[in-house]
């Protein structure tokens, strides 16, 4: 039976010490999240490697939400990359795709190239490509290690048929991590169909105006996922 992990996502270093202090299994370290994430500054991965020995996997993205780069956000990307292992950061968050909505099977070999000893998550740039099982079985080609994913729909729930299709294809041969939108009131629901791979933010707007992860909803998702 493979592990069950709760992934936290965090925006910031207070974000990711609430994630931490929740009980988290491995933090997700990212910025701006409320344009949907971007890859966080050096000053801020170094900080947080210094503060804690969890695993931490860093988000190498140059603009949210857009998978396709130019080849200088290319270059740029593999220099991340390689920040980020210099570090000893436990893995990264990466994906490509191409104008027609496949995976960029060239660009993410790639990457994982330059990543690997550490692992390798391919992010929701999954839940955009027009056809699911072809861009599940090039992902697992270029040797990624997990695929973060809501099933294509705008959250998990939304998406469990589809989240239970993926798992049943991959396998076991990639890691399935199920993002978006996940709580401890849908956890058990995902738990059934196969998922053991959990990514959350748990986050709320802060008195700052700024969307931070709340200790109590990670720990309330760590508890349920503890019950399983």
């Amino acid at each position: 039976m493979p592990i069950t992990n709760l992934e936290c996502c965090a925006n910031s270093i207070q974000s990711a010490l609430n994630g931490i202090k929740a009980g988290a299994s491995r933090i997700e370290l990212c910025q701006n999240l409320e344009q949907g994430g971007i890859t966080p500054s050096n000053s801020e991965i170094i900080k947080l490697r210094e503060l804690s020995d969890i695993k931490i996997h860093i988000l190498i993205l140059p603009k949210a939400n857009q998978f396709q780069y130019t080849k200088l956000e290319f270059q740029q990307i593999l220099i991340d990359i390689q920040f980020c292992k210099n570090l000893k950061c436990d893995g990264v968050v990466i994906g490509a795709l191409n104008p027609n909505l496949s995976v960029n099977k060239e660009q993410t070999k790639l990457m994982v190239l330059a990543a690997k000893p550490m692992k390798v998550t391919f992010h929701r740039a999954f839940d955009c490509v027009l056809n699911m099982p072809q861009a599940l079985e090039d992902i697992i080609s270029c040797k990624c290690d997990y695929i973060l994913t809501s099933g294509q729909k705008e959250n998990v729930i939304d998406g469990i048929e589809n989240l239970q299709q993926i798992v049943k294809l991959a396998k076991n041969r990639i890691n399935i991590i199920a993002g978006g939108g996940v709580n401890h009131n849908n956890i058990e629901s995902l738990y059934k169909i196969g998922i053991r791979e959990f990514h959350l933010s748990g986050k709320e707007l802060g008195q700052n105006g700024q969307l931070e992860t709340k200790y109590e909803n990670v720990k309330m998702a760590v508890q349920k996922v503890k019950s399983l």
